[in-house]
This record gives structure tokens, C-alpha cells and sequence, in this order.
């Protein structure tokens, strides 16, 4: 630990995403429990959650020319968390989010002052987000910490912090004696609690070094405050309606609020500055919610939720203890990984590291082991893997160059080890696979062994050029570097050849090897799969 920090930049607001994410994951259930007001849904922890994880997610996957700054960062966190935003604590916390971004757009640094005026303006758009704001709520809390935070005049960064996360904590404790439902249930305000967790993340990452909540905003519901009653004017509204709205300027969201609050309540309707908006209602007409959003500009990812089906308490979030996730190309390979128990993302243009993260999320486990079958797919196996370890889940990933090498490691997986053990098992089985390739030169280039000209055919072994086949690439020329690569690798010795077919392989090339193996190294095996990579002609593996 070095101090306090006396600005923040583009890394301290990376951090700062990845600490509320972590920290909301871990007062998500305590959250969740205490949620009674506007109506007891039980969600509250979860929305805001999953509303931050999704601006984490934008900040990662952003190019790092659009988030070399600290105004540049919190603009990218901020679409991101209201794209993804969910129920009102989400829409508000991104409504923060965004108003933090606008006030020190241009900032590569924030200072002390700057820090307060993001949270003033945050907590303004927040209120401004709904049509009937309510004291006792989330919004009290953010007005009282940016009012605090706007009454220091050190200039100090960690004064700055401190001066909010005080106040919001002692806010949060009046919220009962503002809200009757809330006294009633002996709790705190649940998006008022989240938003202090938000807070002490900031001053975590400003600090530079752990904030641990106060015990004054833990108070926790009894079983029977789980069924309080909605608030009054609510029970008649069975549906929550989520969707967001590209097109649509100032005027239109007002008109669009104000259409919304005469079919439902709990509305909110939160714009970026860019003509995107967020919409939130509970209401029965779930046409009608929509309709009107069609009206005013183009609605999509549309979400509704029947209120009586949500559960009070959030369920588990890991349904299995282990999981392993495959990542490569071809469709052959993908059959035959699955038919292993993995879990396949296949590689095409349009994956990325998201696709991956979300594959791994889907698996529900707790531990889930990537294998990127290419040494250019560990990259993005590996910014996969540290965002779904910024969400909560244990992620590894096994380093493997080459799609046999993938399906070495996964040959000996065995969830009867330790986690532990399985994965240095995986790893080890993959470090002995020694691999080789057999591909078509796409253009012209010098290597080891000679001049390439496009259209020859290269042998490689262990990611190294041995051999060149000048082209044309026909079945013959692919045949001869074929069976070339695979006598130089059992050269070194080896048993088994595993051999994936790529999309370009001929027809006969595999009875072709399996005739070279007879005669020249009449000792080893030969297995021969369909792999369908359109990279490589054939992948070979010798073991």
C-alpha cells in the first residue's frame, strides 16, 4: 500500500469498478433481504450487481484509447451500466454513474474537487431519473453524501471521500424513521445500503486499502418481514417492463414518462446524453408499456418480469462445483469436446472475450476451467477469465497452443480430484503433447528453413517451420509435408499420433497416414478425428 490516493485516473477507476462489483457481490444476499420498499421484491442487491458488473464489462472491453482517462473511463463504465441496468436501484445507480462521468468528462485526472462535483451532478441525474422521488430512499442517501462531499474545502481527495461515505451512512441509519414501511420491517433502505457499499468502495480505492461496512446500516429482516405487503398503490401491478430505447430526444422521454406513470408505477426513464435511455415500470399492461416505447423511438432489449414468480430470497448463484470450458475453432472439435462434458465456445469472426465470459457464466459453477485450444485464443481466454474473477467465479485457464493439446487436457479431466489437482493434471497432460500443424502459406514470407512463397504448403512442429512443400497445395503436396511433420515428431519417440482434420484437409489423407505409419513407424497408433478448423489443414499431436 502506498497512501492515499491524491487523484484518480483511468486505473483507479478500473479498480473502483472491480471493487463495487466485488463488494455488491458480497452484500448482494444481505441487500436482497431487506428490500421492502417500493415493493418487496427481493432484488434490489442482485439489479444493482448486475447493473455494475455491466459496466465493468464495457470498461474491459473498451479499446484503451477510449478509456485512457479518468472522464473517459467513467463515460465508458457509465453506458455500460446503464445499458445493462436493471429495476430502479440499477437505473438510479447508473443514473450516478453517468452524472459522475459528465462533470469530469474531459478529466484525465480527478481531484478533490472534481470527486465532489461528479457525485453532486450523479446525484442529481439519480432523482432526476424517476417521476416521483421519495425521501427514506437511495436518492436521500446520494444527496447526503454529495452535499458532505461538496462542503469540504481541503481540496483533499480522501477528505473528499471520507466526508461521503459518513454521510451516507448516517443517512441511510434515518431512512426507517422516513420511510413507515421500512420501520415497520426494522430496516435500512436496500438501495440506500447499496449505495454505501458503492461509496466505501470509492473511498477503498481511494484509501488503498480495504473499508469494512459500518455495523449501523447491517440491520438484517426477520422471516416475516420477507412477505411485507407492497406499498400501497402498487399491489394492482403484477409486471416489472425493462427496455431500452435508441432515437429519442429530451422531449420524448418526458413524454414517455409522463405516458408511463398513468399505466403503472415505480417509473423511471434515464438517458446516457446520447439518445440512449433505460425505461422501468411495474404496471399489468405490458403492451401498452411498450407500445409507447415503439412510439417513441426503437425499444429493444425488452425484458418483463412477473413479480409473483421472482424469488423473496436470492437463490444460489452456483448451481454446480466444477465446470471446463472449451474455446477453438471447427465444429468437429467442438463435437468431440462435448462429447467430453465440456462446455464449447467456437471461434469465429464475431467471438470475443464477452461471448467467452458469458459461456462461462452460464455454466453456474464455482470453478470452471478455460481451455483456449490455439496459442492465439489465450489472450482472450485470459481477459475472459479476469473479468469472470472481477464477477465472483474461480476461473483458471490452461494454456494450450494447439487443439490437441486441448483435448489432452481434457482426456484426463476427473472431477474426482481436488479442483487443484484436476487443473495441474490438465496442464501437465497438455505440456506433453508435443504438436505440430500443416498449413497453406497465405502469402509470401521468410522463415527458418527458407523463402515462402503463397500457396506452398508449411509443416511446423512445436510453432517452428521445418519444412516447405511448394505449391500448388494439391492433395499430394499436403500428403507428403503431412506424413514429413509426423515421422520427424516420433523421431523424438512417441506412441499415440492424434491427428484433427481441418476444413481444407483432402479426402484421402488420412488413409494416407495410416498407410505411412505402417510401413515407416509401425509402432505407433493413429487416431484421426474430423476437427473442422479452417486455420489449419491437419493438427497433429504425438504422445
Amino acid at each position: 500500500m502506498t497512501g492515499p490516493l491524491q487523484v484518480l485516473d483511468a486505473a483507479a477507476v478500473r479498480r473502483l469498478a472491480a471493487t463495487c462489483v466485488q463488494a455488491l457481490d458480497a452484500h448482494k444476499d444481505a441487500i436482497n433481504r431487506i428490500n421492502v420498499y417500493p415493493v418487496a421484491d427481493g432484488d434490489t442487491g442482485a439489479n444493482m450487481l448486475a447493473t455494475m458488473r455491466a459496466g465493468l464489462d464495457a470498461l474491459l472491453r473498451a479499446p484503451a484509447a477510449e478509456r485512457s482517462g479518468a472522464g473517459q473511463a467513467l463515460s465508458v463504465l457509465a453506458k455500460g451500466a446503464l445499458t445493462g441496468a436493471r429495476g430502479n436501484s440499477g437505473v438510479l445507480l447508473s443514473q450516478l454513474l453517468r452524472g459522475m462521468a459528465e462533470a469530469v468528462r474531459d478529466e484525465s485526472e480527478v481531484d478533490g474537487e472534481g470527486l465532489a462535483a461528479a457525485l453532486a451532478r450523479g446525484s442529481d441525474l439519480a432523482a432526476a431519473a424517476l417521476s416521483d422521488p421519495v425521501e427514506g430512499t437511495m436518492l436521500t442517501v446520494l444527496h447526503a453524501a454529495a452535499s458532505a462531499a461538496s462542503g469540504v474545502h481541503t481540496g483533499d481527495l480522501h477528505d473528499v471521500a471520507v466526508a461521503a461515505v459518513n454521510a451516507s451512512a448516517d443517512a441511510l441509519s434515518r431512512t426507517p424513521r422516513q420511510l413507515p414501511q421500512l420501520a415497520e420491517a426494522g430496516v435500512v433502505d436496500a438501495g440506500g445500503r447499496g449505495a454505501v457499499v458503492v461509496l466505501e468502495s470509492l473511498l477503498s480505492v481511494v484509501a488503498d486499502e480495504p473499508i469494512g461496512m459500518s455495523a449501523l446500516i447491517a440491520p438484517q429482516r426477520t422471516p416475516e418481514s420477507l412477505v411485507t405487503a407492497r406499498e400501497a398503490g402498487s399491489e394492482k401491478y403484477s409486471y416489472e417492463v425493462m427496455y431500452l430505447i435508441d432515437g429519442a430526444d429530451e422531449q420524448g422521454a418526458v413524454r414517455l414518462r409522463d405516458t408511463l406513470s398513468g399505466l403503472g408505477d415505480c417509473v423511471s426513464v434515464a438517458g446516457d446524453g446520447d439518445g440512449l435511455w433505460t425505461v422501468h415500470v411495474h404496471c399489468n399492461d405490458i403492451g401498452a408499456a411498450i407500445e409507447v416505447g415503439v412510439e417513441t423511438g426503437r425499444p429493444h432489449r425488452i425484458t418483463v418480469a412477473r413479480f409473483a414468480d421472482e424469488p423473496v430470497a436470492a437463490s444460489p448463484r452456483f448451481g454446480t462445483d466444477r465446470a471446463v470450458v472449451v474455446a477453438g475453432r471447427g465444429e468437429g472439435l467442438a463435437e468431440l469436446a462435448r462429447a467430453e462434458g465440456a462446455t464449447v465456445l467456437v471461434v469465429d469472426e464475431s467471438a470475443d472475450a464477452y461471448a467467452l465470459l458469458q459461456l462461462i457464466g452460464s455454466t453456474g459453477a464455482a470453478q470452471v476451467t478455460v481451455l483456449p485450444a490455439g496459442a492465439d485464443l489465450t489472450e482472450l481466454a485470459d481477459e475472459a477469465a479476469i473479468r469472470a474473477v472481477a464477477g465472483g467465479q474461480d476461473v483458471v485457464v490452461v494454456p494450450c497452443a494447439s487443439p490437441v493439446q486441448a483435448l489432452a487436457a481434457l482426456a484426463v479431466h476427473d472431477v474426482r480430484r481436488t479442483a487443484s489437482d484436476d487443473v495441474v493434471g490438465m496442464a501437465e497432460a497438455a505440456a506433453a503433447m508435443r504438436r505440430g500443424d500443416v498449413t497453406v502459406a497465405t502469402e509470401d514470407a521468410m522463415s527458418w528453413v527458407g523463402r515462402v512463397a503463397a500457396g506452398d504448403v508449411l509443416g511446423f512442429t512445436d510453432g517452428e517451420v521445418v519444412l516447405i512443400e511448394p505449391g500448388p497445395a494439391d492433395e499430394e503436396a499436403v500428403t507428403r509435408a503431412a506424413c514429413a511433420v509426423v515421422d520427424r515428431m516420433l523421431a523424438a519417440g512417441g506412441e499415440l499420433v492424434t491427428v484433427l482434420l481441418g476444413a481444407g484437409a483432402p479426402e484421402g489423407l488420412a488413409d494416407e497416414l495410416e498407410d505411412f505409419l505402417r510401413r515407416e513407424r509401425p509402432e505407433a497408433e493413429l487416431a484421426v478425428y474430423p476437427g473442422g478448423q479452417p486455420d489449419t489443414v491437419l493438427a497433429i499431436g504425438v504422445e
